[in-house]
C-alpha cells in the first residue's frame, strides 16, 4: 500500500493548468507587441511602432532606452539576437558579443592571483558589442534612421526620472563605483551625504553619454548629406563608434584605469550574421543562437525530454520535477565542458551533442527513483562520426562518459561549503540582465537578450559607456572546458539565450528571460508549459518553475570552490505540496523555496487562426509590455 500511495505522489501534478490564474493580463494585439524589462522603454518601443517602424525598428529603440536605462546593461556590453524574417521566411541569428582584448591571456591573469577573470573593473571587460550589433540590426532589418531609433535614448539620457532599482543598486555598489573615477562623475550624483546615488524619481542625467549618441547621429546625418543610402550612412556612425574619435575615447579612458581594449581590438571587432541552432520538439521547430552562448543546452533537454511522456506525468508533479531536473543536468554538463566560440579551435561537437541519437543515450542514464549526483559530461563524438579526443582529460577529472555508472563525486563535484541559502551563490546564479521581444503583422519578430556593463560598470572616459563584465565567462584552465580558454580576440561562452519557435513553418513563439545560468531552465519550463500543459502566453510566463543548482556557475566568484556544481540542490515554488517535497527530499534533493519561480519571462505567441498576437509578460520584475 506504500509503494502505491508513491507512485500516486510521483504523479500528482499541483493544479490543473488550464484553471491557472495571472497577477498580470495576456496582452493582446493585432498589429504589433513591444515588451521589455523598464515600462518607459517598452513605451519607447511603442513610440517607434506608431512611427511605422516595424520590429526591428522598435527593438533596436528599446535597445537602446534599456542600455541608457541602466536596466542590468549600458552600451558597453554585448547583443544576442534573433530575427525571423518574412521575406525569405528564415530566423537569422546576430552575434554581437564582444571579445577578449589584447593581452588577454590565462598567463596574464593567473600571474595576477586569479583562478577566473575578474568580474568587475577594467579588466572583466570584452569589447562592446551592443552599439555594433544594433546598428547592424537596424541598418540591414530595420527602416528608420539610426536618429529617429535613439531619440527616446537620447531625450532619456538629458534626463529621465530614474525608478527604484536601478538607483539603489547604485547606492548599494557605491564603494567599489568609487574606485573608478567616471562612475562616480555619473552614479554618484550626491557626493559625500548620506545617499550618493539618485534617489528614486530623481531626474537622472548622463550629459557625457548623450554627447555620444549625439556624435553618432551627426555621423549618420554627414553621410547622408554626402549622398550615401541610409544603410551607409548608419554605418558611417558605426565607423565612428569602433574607429573614431568615440573609439579614441572609450581606449584612453579604458587604458587609464588599468584596462587592456585596444584601437585596433574595436577596429576588428564586428558583429557576425549565423545559422542558428534547431530541434524539432514534436513538430515544433525551436531555433537558439550557436554554442557560444548556452541556448543548445535548451535543444539538448528537449531532445532528451522526448523521449518521455511529460503530459502524463502531470504539471510540476514530482516525477515531472525530477525528470527534467536530470535532463538539465545532463544538458548542462555538456555545456560546461564541450561549449565555446565556434570561431576558434578547437571545434565544438555540436553536430553529435544535438544528435536525437546522443540524446537517447543520455536520457537511459536517468534514475527514475533517485537524483544522479555524479553527472558528467557525455561523449558525443562517435554520433559525428569522430573520437573523443578530450577522453583522457575527462578520466583525469574521474568522468567515464556514458558508459560506466559512477558510484563516487568528482573531486570538482562535490559540495561546496556554502549552502543554497548563500546569498552571494544565489546572486551569482541568477545575475540578471533584460530582454526584448517585437513582433509587427507584417511578419517580422525580434528576440533579444542583451546583456554587460551591468552596475557596477566602470564608464570608460568621458563617453557615458559602462564596459562590459563578460570576461569572468572565461576559463583559465582547459580541464574545465577546453573550448572556452580566454585568448585574445575570442568569445567567452555565455549564459544569454534568446529563443524562438517556428510551427507549419511560421512564428509559433518568441520568448527570453534574463537570469544568468538558470535562463534556459526557466526557458524550457515555459516552452513546455505551452507545448504540453496547454498555458497560454501569461500563465506559462507566472508559472511555478523549479532550478536546478547541479551544474558550474557562469558568471562571478574568485576562486574555484565558488563555481562548483551542487547537487541535488533544487529551488522550488512555495505553492510546492508537502507531498511532491517530501518525495524530491527522499530521492536526494535539498530543497529550497522562492515565492516567484518563473523567471522574468517575455513572450509572444502568434494566433494564426484569429491574426493576433498574445503577449506574455512576467510578473517577476519590473518587465513590461505594449501592444496595439
Amino acid at each position: 500500500m506504500k509503494r502505491l500511495i508513491s507512485l500516486c505522489l510521483l504523479a500528482l501534478p499541483l493544479f490543473p493548468a488550464a484553471a491557472q490564474q495571472t497577477q498580470k493580463p495576456v496582452l493582446h494585439g493585432k498589429n504589433w507587441m513591444a515588451i521589455t524589462g523598464k515600462p518607459l522603454a517598452a513605451t519607447a518601443g511603442a513610440m517607434t511602432f506608431q512611427k511605422g517602424g516595424n520590429a526591428v525598428d522598435a527593438a533596436c529603440t528599446m535597445l537602446a532606452a534599456t542600455c541608457t536605462m541602466w536596466d542590468v546593461l549600458s552600451w558597453g556590453g554585448e547583443t544576442q539576437a534573433l530575427i525571423y524574417n518574412p521575406k525569405t521566411k528564415k530566423v537569422i541569428a546576430i552575434n554581437a558579443l564582444g571579445v577578449a582584448p589584447t593581452g588577454a591571456t590565462p598567463k596574464y591573469f593567473k600571474d595576477k592571483g586569479y583562478n577566473f577573470p575578474p568580474e568587475n573593473g577594467p579588466l572583466a571587460a570584452t569589447t562592446p558589442g551592443t552599439a555594433g550589433g544594433l546598428m547592424h540590426m537596424l541598418a540591414n532589418y530595420g527602416t528608420l534612421s539610426l536618429e529617429e531609433v535613439l531619440a527616446p535614448a537620447m531625450e532619456m539620457a538629458a534626463g529621465y526620472p530614474i525608478e527604484a532599482q536601478t538607483a539603489n543598486s547604485m547606492e548599494k555598489n557605491k564603494e567599489l563605483i568609487k574606485q573608478w573615477p567616471y562612475s562616480k562623475k555619473v552614479f554618484l550624483t550626491h557626493p559625500g551625504e548620506d545617499r550618493e546615488a539618485p534617489n528614486a524619481g530623481e531626474i537622472f542625467v548622463q550629459k557625457d553619454l548623450l554627447q555620444t549618441l549625439t556624435k553618432l547621429v551627426e555621423a549618420e546625418r554627414a553621410a547622408l548629406k554626402q549622398g550615401k543610402s541610409r544603410k551607409e550612412a548608419i554605418m558611417a556612425a558605426y565607423d565612428r563608434f569602433y574607429k573614431g574619435d568615440i573609439a579614441e575615447e572609450f581606449v584612453r579612458g579604458s587604458k587609464e584605469q588599468g584596462g587592456l581594449i585596444t584601437m585596433q581590438d574595436l577596429a576588428k571587432w564586428k558583429p557576425i550574421e549565423e545559422e542558428p541552432m534547431m530541434v524539432n520538439y514534436k513538430g515544433v521547430e525551436v531555433y537558439k543562437l550557436q554554442q557560444w552562448t548556452q541556448g543548445p543546452t535548451m535543444l539538448q533537454a528537449l531532445n532528451i525530454l522526448e523521449n518521455f511522456d511529460l503530459k502524463n506525468m502531470g504539471y510540476n508533479s514530482t516525477r515531472y520535477i525530477h525528470t527534467l531536473y536530470q535532463a538539465m543536468n545532463l544538458s548542462f554538463a555538456d555545456r560546461d565542458f564541450y561549449y565555446g566560440d565556434p570561431y576558434f579551435k578547437p571545434e565544438e561537437p555540436m553536430k553529435g551533442l544535438l544528435s536525437k541519437e546522443y540524446a537517447k543515450q543520455r536520457a537511459s542514464l536517468i534514475q527514475y527513483n533517485k537524483n544522479d549526483a555524479n553527472i558528467g559530461p557525455g561523449d558525443p563524438y562517435p554520433f559525428e562520426g569522430r573520437k573523443n579526443p578530450y577522453l583522457k582529460m575527462l578520466k583525469k577529472r574521474g568522468y567515464e562518459p556514458d558508459t560506466v555508472r559512477r558510484n563516487f563525486a568528482p573531486t570538482h563535484d562535490q559540495r561546496s561549503g556554502s549552502s543554497m541559502e548563500d546569498a552571494e551563490y544565489q546572486d551569482r546564479l541568477w545575475r540578471g540582465t533584460t530582454t526584448i521581444e517585437a513582433a509587427d503583422k507584417e511578419g517580422w519578430v525580434v528576440s533579444i537578450t542583451p546583456s554587460g556593463g551591468w552596475l557596477p560598470a566602470v564608464i570608460a572616459g568621458n563617453t557615458g559607456i559602462g564596459m562590459s563584465q563578460r570576461m569572468q565567462s572565461f576559463v583559465l584552465d582547459a580541464e574545465l572546458n577546453p573550448f572556452n580558454v580566454v585568448e585574445p580576440g575570442k568569445r567567452p561562452r555565455v549564459t544569454l539565450t534568446p529563443s524562438m519557435a517556428l510551427k507549419d513553418g511560421k512564428p509559433y513563439l518568441s520568448f527570453a528571460v534574463q537570469g544568468g545560468d538558470t535562463q534556459d531552465q526557466n526557458l524550457l519550463q515555459f516552452f513546455l508549459n505551452v507545448v504540453e500543459f496547454g498555458m497560454n502566453v501569461q500563465q506559462a510566463a507566472e508559472a511555478a518553475n523549479f532550478n536546478t543548482n547541479q551544474l558550474w556557475l557562469s558568471l562571478g566568484g574568485t576562486k574555484i570552490d565558488d563555481r562548483k556544481p551542487k547537487p541535488g540542490h533544487i529551488l522550488l515554488n512555495e505553492s510546492t505540496p508537502d507531498a511532491v517535497r517530501n518525495e524530491l527530499k527522499k530521492m536526494g534533493y535539498t530543497l529550497s523555496f522562492g515565492d516567484r519561480t518563473s523567471g522574468p519571462i517575455n513572450a509572444v505567441f502568434f494566433d494564426w487562426q484569429h491574426g493576433s498576437f498574445w503577449g506574455g509578460s512576467s510578473n517577476h520584475g519590473e518587465d513590461y509590455g505594449i501592444a496595439w
